[in-house]
């Protein structure tokens, strides 16, 4: 069915086009007979204003475009969930782009953004390196970016994080508390900034207790649940000794778990597992599963905050805003 547009409501009133267009903004010099004409015809025909061209009159869309990795686990939903509430009723709307964990779907969703002239862009990264000239070239043409969770490397941007290296740090702190001296790390792709804070969170904690750091029980792998099992597999077919398991992810970790208890292998009795997210996946597994709990929401919440700033006032410095996560003490490393 074809769309009703001004014209037609010109030509079925015979009117000029933008006589219509100032009828329908309530323009103060078109006569009220003529506004009310018009409005009732609009009715009448099932026209329908385009948000996107009234708003790019002004120079805005009102819509912020948001990137994520991935949307297979809640992660990004709850942060979504924290950018819509804060900016819906400001009557700005969200547009929704997934990287898949590669860089140049990541390029491609930029560029799309771009050709739809959202007023700002929030971002997950995929590589903290790979698109580093696209964020530098977009907001240097006015387009103003806020970067969650996992960041670019070296640039100055806006962002919302929480200390990856200190909360990794304390979580190993608790396994070695309770026992554990041959912790395995499952390690996420060096290319995400995150990984690299966690894995020095990982290695310091081992050294305050003079264990020393044994590179064969570092998996270095992806960020799937079936990554976490093949991981575990490669531990225990290696004939490495283990008697926990820190995992970048929730993911990795309930992967691990699966697997090692399909070996009969008692968690946390034999191995505690512990890990990096808290999401409510790891309160739906058994054992519940111990992790640092970042606080997702407010994660959105905040970039979304951020990037309001960035567009109502374009040359305010940018800023880090770091949020305290929890540790979540669970059956998976408690007997």
């Amino acid at each position: 069915m074809k769309r009703v547009t001004i014209k037609d409501i010109a030509e079925h009133l015979t009117l000029s086009v933008s006589t219509v267009s100032r009828a329908l903004i309530d323009d103060k010099n078109i006569r009220k007979e003529t506004k009310e004409k018009v409005l009732e015809t609009a009715k009448k025909l099932g026209y329908k204003p385009n948000p996107v061209a009234t708003n790019l009159k002004y120079g805005r869309t009102n819509t912020i475009g948001v990137i994520v990795p991935e949307m297979i686990t809640p992660f990004a939903s709850q942060v979504v969930k924290g950018i819509q509430r804060t900016l819906y009723p400001k009557g700005l709307k969200v547009m929704i782009a997934q990287s898949d964990e590669n860089p140049e779907t990541e390029r491609e969703n930029l560029l799309m953004m771009e050709r739809f002239m959202v007023d700002g862009i929030i971002i997950c990264l995929s590589h903290h390196t790979q698109n580093k000239e696209e964020y530098i070239r977009i907001q240097k043409e006015g387009t103003p970016m806020v970067f969650y969770d996992r960041i670019p490397d070296g640039l100055d941007v806006s962002k919302v994080i929480v200390d990856d290296y200190l909360k990794s740090f304390f979580l190993v702190e608790h396994l070695i508390r309770t026992g554990r001296k041959r912790i395995a790390h499952l390690q996420a792709p060096s290319y995400i900034y995150n990984s690299i804070e966690r894995a020095r969170g990982y290695k310091d904690a081992l050294k305050k207790f003079h264990i020393p750091y044994d590179p064969t029980l570092v998996i270095k792998t992806g960020m799937a649940i079936e990554d976490g099992k093949q991981a575990a597999e490669q531990l225990l077919k290696s004939g490495t000794s283990f008697d926990a398991i820190f995992a970048f992810t929730d993911t990795l970790a309930i992967g691990a778990m699966n697997y090692l208890q399909e070996q009969t292998i008692k968690i946390p009795e034999e191995v505690a597992v512990a890990s990096f997210s808290g999401t409510i996946l790891s309160t739906i597994v058994t054992p519940q599963l111990t992790t640092v709990e970042q606080p997702l929401f407010e994660m959105g919440q905040t970039a979304a905050e951020l990037i309001l700033e960035k567009i109502n006032h374009p040359e305010a410095p940018n800023r880090t805003v770091v949020l305290d996560a929890e540790i979540k003490l669970r059956a998976s490393t408690e007997s």
